[in-house]
């Protein structure tokens, strides 16, 4: 009797015992188990693509499809008209102001505040004892200053009548000038403000990238002979392209996106002479109501930013220097 309860034991063993997988498999069996698992990697991503999606690749083509309707909010029936919001600014001359008083202000900020900064972080870097800490601090203090506050400092600092540029340059026998209400001063002053607030940022990107830079190189410039300047462009300037590249881009970025200080300091005046592409959005968008044409701006902003970006890794990027290469 227990001969064959233990044979019939063995054989439901036997049945239920799952069959045995071939080499090939379980192989194939590895694969999707560790493509499964891997594919929650993505699912951490969900929330900051959602985010995306939701908060910027979606209002970027509901802009795109807006700029092909007139429509103001005065009216609320939207008419397509397919480009013609493109080619009405295509023959509006104050579009083109507004693009040359924006490249000329990025061309007035970008370089300088990038120069600027290097040329501190490289100071600041050295061994200055305990008063580096206080370097360091006074220069990036400007950034932390909130955009709107610094550009109501400024328009007191620019005041033809009681600020301290005219006061002293007045020393030097510069006649006074009215710098936000001149047509060919304003602007500069925006510049200069942007500079100054700007710069001290980009110092502490470049002052992170100059803690890479091992010592022993310089070590080894000093005893073959190389001064501080063939040192700084032969070590220094190339082991710092990759944050060259980074402070670049933001710094193109930062310029086409300027506004605030706009609408503090001079309201896009004298005589849209500090109009640029973010303040005339605002006005055609609201304060005019129109919403269509402020989508075409819009539209047109993005991609000129994406066309900049593209050629600046396209031109720029192969320039850069990475260590490990």
């Amino acid at each position: 009797m227990n001969s064959m309860n233990s044979s019939l034991l063995s054989d439901s063993t036997a049945v239920a015992a799952p069959p045995r997988l071939s080499a090939t498999g379980q192989a194939v069996a590895v694969t999707w188990r560790s493509r499964f698992r891997g594919g929650g990697v993505y699912l951490y991503l969900l929330p900051s693509l959602a985010f995306l999606a939701l908060f910027t690749y979606y209002p970027m083509g509901f802009s795109a499809y807006l700029s092909l309707f007139r429509w103001n909010v005065l009216n609320p029936e939207r008419i397509f008209v397919g480009l013609e919001n493109y080619l009405s600014l295509w023959r509006e001359p104050l579009f083109w102001l507004v693009l040359r008083n924006n490249l000329f202000y990025a061309l007035g900020t970008i370089p300088t505040t990038m120069a600027l900064a290097l040329f501190l972080a490289v100071l600041v870097n050295k061994n200055l004892g305990r008063v580096r800490s206080v370097y360091r601090v006074a220069l990036f203090y400007p950034t932390m200053v909130p955009m709107v506050a610094a550009a109501m400092l400024w328009v007191w600092i620019f005041n033809p009548g009681i600020g301290l540029f005219n006061y002293y340059t007045s020393f030097l026998g510069v006649p006074r000038v009215e710098w936000l209400y001149d047509r060919h001063w304003a602007l500069p002053a925006i510049i200069i403000m942007s500079i100054w607030k700007n710069f001290g940022y980009f110092m502490l990107i470049y002052l992170a990238a100059l803690q890479g830079v091992p010592a022993d190189l310089y070590e080894a410039a000093s005893i073959e002979g190389a001064g501080a300047w063939r040192r700084f462009w032969g070590i220094t300037f190339p082991l710092l392209t990759p944050a060259s590249l980074f402070v670049f881009v933001v710094a193109i970025i930062s310029s086409f996106q300027v506004f605030d200080q706009v609408f503090v300091m001079t309201q896009g005046g004298p005589a849209d002479q500090t109009n640029v592409l973010t303040f005339y959005i605002y006005q055609n968008a609201f304060r005019f109501w129109d919403i269509g044409m402020g989508a075409t701006l819009t539209t047109i902003f993005i991609c000129l930013l994406l066309v900049l970006i593209l050629v600046v890794f396209r031109y720029v990027g192969r320039r850069v220097y990475y260590e490990a290469d």
